[in-house]
């Protein structure tokens, strides 16, 4: 089968030879001397107005590239500042967070439509890897921008572990956006309404924290990787690994409130780091002795994307490393759907809870508590 694209260079192939007839019985008497430049020159400036110079000369077997549709399902304020730059802005937010440089948007947009590594050669396993997703020529920009531009938390929390409330550092840093499947942002994402009727606004407890709307600069990404993976997602969360002390330990993504066999795609940008698996036996069962642990060393651009039975059957993690690139910091952002207001709930209290804010200091080269914000010591 022909693709759009592959019609598309026949048509205008086929338009050029059409062109060329057509000057030979206009100027009939005009003879072609000259050496083959020559012949080959005039007819490129006979139709220089339907293709470029570039175009005339690309391989009909380049890489694909679709546009992917810019326009956003989210409904936020943007305002111009310092002239051309734009920004996303909301109640929530402690400043606001400025649209991605137009190359890294150009970029992303245009992004080619090659197909993620399968991987699938253990039970329960279903990855789809791409090395990269994120261009090559932008990732290094991307990530400096997000680290920049984003607000982050290093959060604290408690939980019950033997009958004794334990007080938890999360080794890393974090921030989340987004919001479940039964509601939706409105009017300038000041408000909250009900996704079966956007004419209701949602009852004023049904939330305990203050859901945010995913910025401009990380909705492109969402939007180009619903695109690429046929999948819907709502919330975006990111990870700051500021050394290789900062790590998550092995855990899954199979909560009740992302519904059965969740897809979930991970972005890497920054410091190449080991993603490891291993199979997740059934309670009080030895692992399958068919299963092996994987590890798979991400490097900025690659993404990731589990889904299937994955998360049921799978654990992974981001171990603590010493030295090397490592130092050099990592972001970790995951595209995920969650269906219910439980998602909701649990996401800001596990990535935003009660802490304060911090922005990267590029002069200190660390993250830095905002001034005035509540950073416990």
């Amino acid at each position: 089968m022909t693709s759009r694209d592959e019609r598309g260079t026949k048509h205008n192939a086929q338009h050029t030879t059409h062109n060329a007839r057509s000057i030979g019985r206009s100027d009939h008497q005009t003879r072609w001397n000259g050496s083959y430049k020559e012949r080959l020159f005039t007819l490129v400036v006979a139709t220089m107005s339907k293709r470029t110079l570039d175009a005339f000369f690309s391989r009909a077997d380049s890489p694909k590239r679709t546009r992917t549709n810019a326009t956003s399902s989210a409904i936020l304020p943007t305002a111009p500042v310092a002239g051309s730059i734009q920004t996303t802005n909301h109640s929530t937010y402690p400043w606001p967070v400025p649209h991605l440089p137009g190359r890294v948007t150009e970029e992303l947009e245009l992004q080619v439509t090659a197909q993620g590594k399968e991987i699938k050669d253990q039970p329960h396993l279903d990855l789809l890897y791409f090395q990269p997703f994120i261009p090559r020529s932008i990732e290094r920009e991307l990530f400096t921008f997000l680290r920049s531009e984003l607000f982050f938390y290093r959060v604290k929390y408690t939980i019950k572990r033997f009958g004794k409330e334990t007080l938890i550092n999360t080794p890393r840093f974090t921030t989340v956006f987004g919001i479940d499947e039964t509601s939706r942002f409105f009017n300038d994402g000041t408000q909250i309404v009900e996704a079966s009727d956007l004419s209701k606004p949602v009852r004023k407890d049904k939330y305990k924290c203050r859901p945010r709307p995913i910025p401009e600069c990380l909705d492109l990404l969402r939007r180009v990787t619903e695109a690429n993976t046929n999948t819907k997602y709502n919330f975006c969360l990111v990870n700051y690994y500021a050394s290789g002390s900062d790590s998550i330990s092995f855990h899954s993504d199979d909560e009740r409130f992302l519904g059965p066999d969740p897809a979930i795609a991970s972005f890497t940008l920054g410091a190449k780091r080991d993603f490891l698996m291993k199979h997740k036996p059934p309670k009080g069962q030895e692992p399958k002795p068919e299963t092996r642990d994987i590890k798979i060393p991400l490097a900025s651009g690659d993404m990731v994307l589990m889904r299937g039975p994955t998360q049921s059957n799978w654990l992974h993690s981001i171990p603590k490393r010493k030295g090397g690139e490592a130092e050099k910091g990592r972001i970790n952002i995951t595209l995920r759907r969650a269906m219910i207001p439980a998602g909701t709930e649990n996401y800001y209290r596990y990535n935003v809870g009660e802490g304060g804010v911090y922005k990267w200091d590029d002069s200190k080269r660390e993250m830095l508590p905002w001034p005035g914000s509540n950073v416990p010591s």
